[in-house]
């Protein structure tokens, strides 16, 4: 068997050519695909704006510098996440607090936060950054209600989640993303994701001030609006004699600190033509859950939750196990490279030396101690899947 990872991009004949074709066009970056590829996702995930950029980490830090974190801010994120979700409010000098997950779901546990905040005076905490970890998706809408009785932002960590959602308290399906609940959400388009941009990001709301914002951020801190420029059209246009009436066409202002996190047009080429595949990629995720929800159902070497979650986008499909050492070594000796998705966050060496330490969370430490993430991506042949299960029940049958 050819070696088979926990996660691939699948590029088709149909991606090529979109690459191709903007690759023949005028524009290379900062041209139409950029504004094509936002509408097509903002549309597909139900919210309002949306925002490219170059990754994911660049749109949490963006997300981070328009709701104003700054020195001493404290921010509550899961410390079961990939790093950008805290780290993002270190770049900007904020202080990161972590809260347990809960260990059914794996997302961040809304009562360990409520603790948190209530120990607290209002006014001590800026915001939370929950995480739609392995594309199961948080409910928004209680969060919402927390962060609305402390007053704070949310900043939806969508990475895993595009096509996921939570049923909300009337009965409705409320897409990940899609800005009804957090002020500002982000995606990835790393390869391993649900769509492939080879490295990209985007963020989604609904509040046009906090898009405007993100767009000047984007860009060095640049607009071209004239109606916003701060200088005189006369030194503008460079002391002409002549009578100016207008701001010369030429003319942009750097009026805050920004960055370059642009996303390339042919990025945008390559993201639009993804996202057409993106419910068939999806529905072929759900079945790979569902085959091996089904072939585990009731193991003893199961030690936590494996069965399949409706509304669940499986960016990765988790089982917790004993012997989880053992199983991924004897997986990789018949080249099925399983995964470790996360390793917590407050136990790395920088955060450690932030305050935090071994036993401060320990849902989230037993949940890494037997978590493995198994092979998930759309084009996993049956022929694979069968042999990655008949693997995993011949090593505990042994």
């Amino acid at each position: 068997m050819k070696p088979i990872p926990y996660g691939r991009q699948h590029i088709t004949e149909e991606d090529i050519q979109a690459v191709v074709e903007t690759l023949k066009s005028d524009y290379l970056t900062q041209g139409p695909k950029i504004n094509e590829f936002e509408s097509a996702f903002a549309n597909y995930i139900g919210a309002r704006y949306a925002v490219a950029v170059s990754n994911g980490t660049a749109a949490l830090h963006l997300c981070a510098l328009a709701l104003n974190v700054q020195p001493g801010k404290k921010v509550i994120t899961t410390p079961i996440t990939f790093a950008a979700s805290a780290n993002c409010i270190r770049y900007c000098g904020g202080e990161v607090v972590f809260a347990d997950i809960d260990p059914v779901t794996y997302l961040l546990d809304i009562e360990a936060v409520r603790k948190i905040l209530a120990a607290s005076p209002k006014g001590t905490y800026a915001g939370i950054v929950p995480v739609d970890f392995a594309g199961r998706s948080v409910n928004m809408e209680a969060f919402k209600m927390l962060a609305d009785e402390f007053g704070l932002w949310i900043i939806e960590d969508a990475c895993h989640a595009p096509g996921g959602y939570f049923t909300d308290s009337k009965d409705v399906q409320q897409m990940c993303g899609n800005g009804n609940f957090a002020d500002l959400a982000i995606f990835s388009f790393h390869p391993v994701k649900h769509i492939a941009c080879g490295e990209g990001g985007m963020i989604t709301t609904n509040n046009k001030e906090l898009y405007e914002k993100l767009l000047t951020l984007r860009t060095h801190g640049i607009t071209r609006h004239d109606q916003l420029f701060i200088n005189p059209k006369d030194w503008a246009a460079g002391n002409t004699t002549e009578q100016v009436t207008h701001f010369p066409g030429w003319y942009m202002e750097m009026q805050e600190l920004g960055y370059n996190y642009r996303l390339t047009d042919f990025q945008a080429a390559l993201g639009l033509s993804q996202l057409k595949q993106a419910e068939k990629g999806l529905e072929r995720r759900k079945e790979i859950a569902l085959n091996y929800a089904n072939a585990f159902h009731g193991k003893p070497w199961l030690t936590g939750q494996s069965g399949f979650k409706e509304g669940h986008a499986y960016h990765l499909y988790i089982i917790e196990v004993k012997e989880r050492l053992g199983l991924y070594n004897h997986l990789r000796s018949k080249n099925i490279f399983a995964q470790v998705h996360y390793i917590p966050v407050h136990v790395m060496p920088y955060y450690r030396e932030q305050g935090h330490t071994f036993g401060d969370y320990p849902n989230a430490e037993e949940y890494y101690s037997r978590c493995l993430s198994l092979p998930m991506y759309p084009t996993l042949t049956a022929q694979e899947q069968e042999y990655v299960i008949k693997t995993i029940l011949e090593f505990y049958s042994e």
